[in-house]
């Protein structure tokens, strides 16, 4: 009588493992069989929040013949906006440097790409939260003959609880939903058994640049921003939800 080899035993036993306990591990994962005694529900939520932060943005251009005077008039230029934020109670290190660029500046309509001088750009970011100074800051950005492209944006720093605010929104509903469903079917609505949750900030419309103004008197005109609300920041929350039912 042949011998049969050890491992080919070894695979046959195997084999018959797997075919014995596959299917029943395959029923027990199988979530998308019906179950009459649950009720599975989607809703969304959503909050409406005060923003408790603003973010104003703007650039420091100069341009002079040469790369030495360029960069005096740009240091120059950025020392006023140093001053600026310390005359509003800011300091200037809550300032962020975005970027910070020199470039040589030609003339393309010469044959010879003449070059003509140098230019400093740099873009400046910084947040505060005392929404009061956002007018003396505009308009003292505006008075500068090196700044622009000024934005204004309004932002939610506390983005944690506004986020659980809207989850609760979300599962109130999605309770309520599930409750007409039990009853329409003369059942009693039982525990929470299993939700998932995503909640984020509605997308807002990219925030217009501010055109630079021309000096004026600014006890005869106030600030473009004076008197207008902040935006509200609205924050969204999905929910999926199984309830079982009594």
């Amino acid at each position: 009588m042949k011998r049969i080899p050890r491992l080919l035993v070894a695979v046959f036993a195997l084999t018959f493992i797997l075919a014995a306990v596959a299917p029943i591990s395959l029923r027990g994962q199988d979530r998308s069989a019906p179950n009459a005694n649950t009720v599975w529900v989607v809703a969304d939520g959503k909050f409406e929040a005060e923003p408790d932060t603003a973010l104003m943005q703007f650039s420091v251009s100069a341009q002079e013949d040469n790369l030495q005077a360029a960069n005096a008039r740009a240091s120059k230029a950025a020392e006023q906006v140093r001053q600026l934020l310390r005359n509003n109670g800011l300091d200037p290190k809550q300032a962020q440097l975005g970027m910070f660029s020199v470039q040589p500046v030609y003339d393309y309509k010469n044959p010879k790409r003449k070059l003509v001088g140098y230019r400093v750009d740099t873009s400046i970011t910084i947040k505060f939260k005392d929404f009061a100074k956002i007018g003396p800051i505009t308009q003292g950005l505006a008075d500068m003959d090196v700044t622009g492209n000024q934005s204004l944006s309004y932002i939610l720093d506390d983005m944690d609880s506004a986020k659980i605010k809207a989850v609760e929104d979300a599962l109130h509903r999605a309770h309520d939903e599930a409750n007409a469903v039990a009853r329409a079917g003369g059942r009693t609505l039982g525990e929470l058994s299993y939700a998932s949750v995503d909640a984020y900030e509605q997308p807002r419309p990219r925030p217009m640049m501010m055109a630079k103004a021309a000096t004026m008197n600014a006890e005869a005109t106030p600030a473009p921003t004076e008197e207008f609300g902040a935006q509200k920041v609205t924050v969204m929350a999905h929910v999926n939800a199984m309830y079982n039912l009594k």
